[in-house]
């Protein structure tokens, strides 16, 4: 049960970050290609499509791909932070 909550929750915030990022796309005040790309990294972990796509546009655009993995690195030390364990 508790495995079907977490994946539950997973599809929830991508998605969620997915429509508030093509709200974005309309408004001035939302980065709306920024939040449609946290979106697909999280769905990434659920759906094959998006996995794909995400590999796509790390090979069409190589320099985003570099800043992507540095934010994921940075990332996931934060995280290890919150949660008290230090690597």
């Amino acid at each position: 049960m508790k495995a079907f909550f977490k994946r539950l929750a997973v599809q929830l915030v991508g998605w969620a970050f997915i429509v508030v990022g093509i709200i974005g796309l309309f408004l001035p005040i939302l980065q709306g290609i920024l939040f449609i790309l946290i979106g697909l990294i999280i769905l990434s972990t659920q759906y094959s499509w998006a996995h794909r796509l995400i590999v796509k546009i790390r090979a069409r655009f190589p320099r985003l791909a570099q800043k992507s993995h540095e934010a994921s690195a940075r990332a996931h030390l934060w995280l290890e932070r919150l949660r008290g364990r230090r690597e």
